[in-house]
């Protein structure tokens, strides 16, 4: 006990660890104390590394330092200090430059099997970087070989989540493009060969043998003849494209062995093109909310009060780009209970930083700091306040070929309430979220989320008897919406197969 307090009382003010020098039962005090480290001297340490800076077991203790609490690491042998990512799409775009293709392959289809990729805009992005690493990886410019890798790979995407259809419209953009690309060559090649055989020497047909007996005056006045009259132009084939006339066996010709024209180039890379149009897409899916938000001014007006709902990227934008020249009310939805956190967390501005939540560096500050009244309301509100709302404006999953959309749990609901009051619906949403797959099952469109967040586990009793679940999605048919405005303008939905025909392909829809 002397030797205690006077240990104690050498260490004067000097914080302490609850431990003493006799409790050598604890991890912490495993380590050489005074009388060890004397006897060491200068004999270093065998795990350390060679270096000029003294060992950690020679330096001078701090005064009334005791030597068991203390754990001695090397600078140089420091564990890392980062954090390995969680997954999600930043770990999986930084892997995606290190891992095989094939490997990053089966990490999206994990990663869309677990839903820890889950919303449209990350889905989307995901999927053009992968699959601009698929083309980057072959080794061939043959359109149906890109074509069928391409599909593969789109056939296990859409196979790990069904639901994300922005991942099918991603993987139909990229076979468009390479359908376009591989036309394109071949158009260029057919203009060529017309263009070199209008040059080579015309030889008569078969039927005019006996004007190759004539001299040459004779053949030269008797072709144009000979040729109206072995090939009659009928008025319907006017505008039809000729058809190359063979050539004799002994006509000299200006092809080269190859089979090309002289002067003609070879094929241009495809894979380059395609490529270049993948990063178009990428592109146009970091700059959609800035070209929907350019049409917020003529949407939005002053004093208006404007509905929403859930915490969408879009919408948020699109309202904050009003806002810098207008005043108006916005009523919030909480979108309870898949979604109010963030809703709270966006109105208020607190919004934490992540890749499947919106966050305060989606827009440049929060709604109420651009002078926008803000009212959030739970949705069993929403049909009372619906007579006092001028225009809703809702956010969406997807949009479908006939004119209807898959969004967040509880948005039939408003717009149906909508209709009742006679209340424009506007949906904002991107093209890239607008798929050619016509809906004849709607229920299949429906993902359902953890029925824990309706009813607890801890209400046992009212579990077992009843079967709770909760939507995460609802489908509002196309009569309910008014006006969709995507990032190439204003469209009634009913103009939606118009968009639908000018982004894919008529084969490619059900690839």
């Amino acid at each position: 006990m002397k030797g205690k307090q006077e240990g104690r009382a050498q260490g004067g003010s000097t914080a302490r660890t609850g431990l003493d020098e006799e409790d050598t039962s604890h991890p912490l005090t495993n380590y050489p104390s005074a009388t060890e480290r004397r006897s060491l001297g200068s004999t270093p340490v065998a795990s350390a590394p060679k270096t000029s800076e003294p060992c950690a077991l020679n330096r001078k203790l701090p005064k009334g330092a005791r030597a068991g609490h203390y754990m001695i690491i090397h600078p140089k042998i420091m564990p890392p200090s980062s954090a390995p990512l969680t997954p999600g799409l930043a770990s999986f775009l930084k892997s995606l430059k290190t891992n095989p293709i094939d490997t990053s392959i089966d990490n999206l289809i994990s990663l869309l099997k677990r839903r820890q990729i889950r919303h449209s805009r990350s889905c989307a992005t995901a999927t053009a970087y992968l699959l601009r690493s698929v083309i980057s990886a072959c080794r061939t410019s043959d359109a149906s070989k890109l074509i069928e890798r391409v599909q593969s790979v789109g056939r296990r995407l859409i196979a790990a989540q069904p639901r994300e259809m922005v991942v099918g419209n991603i993987v139909r953009r990229v076979l468009g493009l390479i359908r376009d690309e591989a036309e394109d060559d071949r158009d260029g090649d057919f203009t060529l060969s017309e263009a070199g055989s209008e040059s080579q020497p015309q030889t008569p047909r078969g039927g005019d043998d006996m004007d190759l007996r004539h001299d040459g005056s004779d053949r030269g006045a008797s072709k144009p003849m000979s040729s109206l009259a072995a090939h009659p132009v009928s008025m319907f084939s006017l505008l039809s494209h000729p058809e190359p006339e063979p050539s004799l066996p002994g006509t000299p010709t200006s092809a080269s062995p190859s089979g090309r024209l002289p002067g003609h180039a070879q094929n241009k890379d495809i894979r380059a093109e395609v490529l270049d149009g993948i990063n178009e897409i990428i592109d146009e899916l970091g700059q959609v909310d800035d070209q929907i938000a350019a049409y917020a001014l003529d949407h939005i007006h002053s004093n208006e009060i404007i509905l929403t709902h859930t915490s969408s990227t879009t919408v948020q934008k699109f309202l904050l780009k009003a806002a810098a020249k207008r005043k108006f009310t916005v009523i919030h939805a909480e979108s309870y209970p898949n979604n109010h956190e963030a809703t709270h967390a966006t109105v208020s501005g607190n919004a934490p930083s992540g890749d499947e939540i919106l966050s305060t560096d989606s827009f440049q500050k929060p709604l109420i700091a651009h002078g926008i009244t803000v009212i959030l309301i739970p949705d069993s509100a929403v049909f009372a306040l619906m007579s006092r709302v001028n225009k809703v404006i809702l956010g969406t999953h997807s949009v479908l070929a006939n004119g209807g959309l898959v969004a967040s749990a509880g948005t039939r609901v408003i717009a149906r309430a909508a209709k009742v009051h006679q209340t424009p619906c506007v949906v904002v949403s991107g093209v890239y979220k607008l798929s050619p797959v016509y809906p004849f099952d709607f229920d299949s469109l429906i993902e359902y989320g953890d029925s824990s967040k309706v009813i607890g586990y801890e209400d046992g009793d009212l579990v077992d008897q009843i079967d709770v679940q909760n939507p995460l999605y609802d489908y509002v048919p196309a009569e309910l919406v008014d006006l969709y405005i995507t990032n190439l303008g204003g469209h009634a939905p009913s103009y939606l197969y118009r968009i639908v025909s000018d982004h894919y392909r008529k084969e490619d829809i059900s690839f």
